[in-house]
């Protein structure tokens, strides 16, 4: 049961609509100390999951080398394109284009936002975990974060950050159903160090949320699918080498 994914998707429609309610009350000082908030718990999940690696060899590899594929594959560019098109399908479909004084720079907001809630490393993390080992801690930690988020960035986009939820919760159900499908050819090894390269993700998401450092988080996603493949194979054939 994908308690997680619903728990989080509620979460932003529900952080939508008490943004639209409470409008710009929320002063912009506030604002910026909750992002700072966000970002110091995004720190802590990473590093609380980074400690569950049992191979830091296959961590390390699988970070660098999906970073690589990641670049040389566009993944971030293809990502903001993706969410180029979903901002402007959403747009045309609550008409809020005319409600805008400040179409573009309203439209890079959206932007963000749509990135944030449907590409995270935390939330892809998250929903495979869930699936893996019914563990929704991440998920509902992440909920509370994008609850405040939502809430946020709705004073100024009003509800079209609600109607993010929607491509969220099918991208996140997708990759629900596809880790259960992993799960029973994995070891209790391989769950520890695909933990561990997700924190990594949430480490660095956490950096770039305060602008400390713009690291390539959607670049940084394929370290995920590889990281368990490459801990097997640093188990069962290069340990017993170096040993």
């Amino acid at each position: 049961m994908p308690i997680g994914i619903i728990i989080n998707g509620c979460s932003v429609i529900l952080g939508g609509i008490l943004g639209c309610v409470l409008g710009k009350r929320l002063g912009s000082q506030l604002q910026n100390k909750l992002q700072m908030v966000f970002a110091v718990c995004s720190m802590s999940m990473g590093i609380g999951t980074i400690v569950l690696m049992q191979n830091i060899p296959a961590v390390v590899f699988s970070v660098i080398f999906g970073t690589m594929i990641g670049h040389l594959i566009h993944l971030e560019d293809n990502v903001n394109r993706a969410a180029k098109r979903m901002q402007k399908m959403i747009m045309r479909l609550l008409g809020s284009r005319s409600d805008m004084s400040s179409a573009e720079e309203k439209g890079d907001m959206l932007l963000t936002v749509i990135v944030l809630f449907c590409a995270s490393g935390t939330g892809i993390y998250g929903s495979m975990i869930s699936s893996m080992t019914g563990d929704h801690s991440i998920l509902i930690a992440k909920s509370i974060l994008d609850l405040f988020t939502a809430l946020i960035f709705a004073c100024s986009l009003g509800l079209v950050v609600s109607m993010i939820a929607i491509p969220q919760m099918i991208l996140f159900l997708i990759l629900f159903i596809c880790a259960g499908l992993i799960y029973p050819l994995c070891t209790p090894e391989m769950i520890g160090d695909f933990k561990a390269c997700g924190g990594c993700i949430m480490l660095a998401t956490g950096f770039r949320m305060v602008r400390l450092k713009e690291f390539p988080i959607a670049d940084m996603i394929p370290a995920m699918a590889l990281v368990m493949p490459i801990s097997w194979a640093w188990m069962n054939y290069i340990l017993p080498l170096v040993s």
